[in-house]
Formats: structure tokens, sequence, C-alpha cells
């Protein structure tokens, strides 16, 4: 019988590679299946890359899913050990902000926003928070 591997928790997926210049400036290039980090701050996640929107009680509106597309991916780096969270977990958070501002979100909520992430999003950024693999039917991921 033959088995699928997955992960859960995911709500979206990028139907166009998106790019975009940022301030997040690592020392050397990063590159995984779904995501490119260069060292002039330049960020581009490729197409078909999964993530989950806003998190908690936040809702999902059109001026929210570009900047938790970027906040997400910046927090993958970090949980994967590309990104040191002590180093790029703020600008990440802030620059999660600014980008809901630009696509019209009020000041205050996303104010809001920034608060949330920085009180609430330390343990998504640590490789604790890394999704388990999940098999299918019925074998854990041990087994398989």
């Amino acid at each position: 019988m033959d088995y699928i591997r997955y992960k859960g928790g995911y709500k979206y997926q990028l139907c166009k590679t998106y790019t975009v210049w940022t301030e997040i400036r690592p020392p050397r290039v990063i590159k995984t299946q779904f995501i490119c980090l260069t060292p002039d701050g330049l960020l581009r996640i490729r197409r078909g890359y999964a993530w989950d929107g806003p998190s908690g009680p936040a809702i999902d509106t059109p001026n929210f899913m570009r900047g938790s597309l970027v906040h997400d991916a910046f927090y993958q780096l970090m949980r994967e050990g590309y990104l040191d969270p002590e180093q790029y977990r703020r600008p990440a958070d802030q620059l999660l902000r600014d980008i809901c501002i630009e696509d019209g979100m009020t000041r205050i909520r996303a104010c809001w926003v920034y608060l949330g992430v920085r009180f609430a999003s330390g343990p998504c950024a640590s490789p604790a928070g890394i999704k388990p693999v999940c098999t299918a039917p019925g074998r854990s991921a041990r087994e398989a």
C-alpha cells in the first residue's frame, strides 16, 4: 500500500511567485524549496508556497494577506534555523505591520497586529514550532 506524507495547518497556497524588497538582510543567500532571501533584502516566495494566513483571533482580510505571507515566510526561515530569531524577529514583525498599512489596513489595527505578534508569536519562530509530518492512511511517520 502506498502512503502519503503531509503537513497540516495551512489554509492558502501561493499561485504565482511573489517578490518583495525588505530591510531584512542576512549575511549570505538563504535558499529553500519555496523561499529565497538575498543579502540585499530581496525576498522571493515561490509559487506553491503554503501558509496559514493571519493567525489567532485575526480576521483574514485582503489587507492582511500579503503581510501574513511575508511574515510566515520569515518565521519559517527562523524555525528552520536560517535566521536568528533574536536578530530578525522584531524586523519581521515590523515589516508585517508596515505591509498591512501599505495595503490599506488602519494604523490602529496594524498596531494591534504588531503587538499581537510581539506578545504571542515567539514560539512560532522556534524550531519547536515546526509542523510534524503525518502519514496516511493510518501509519505514524516512524512506521513509514
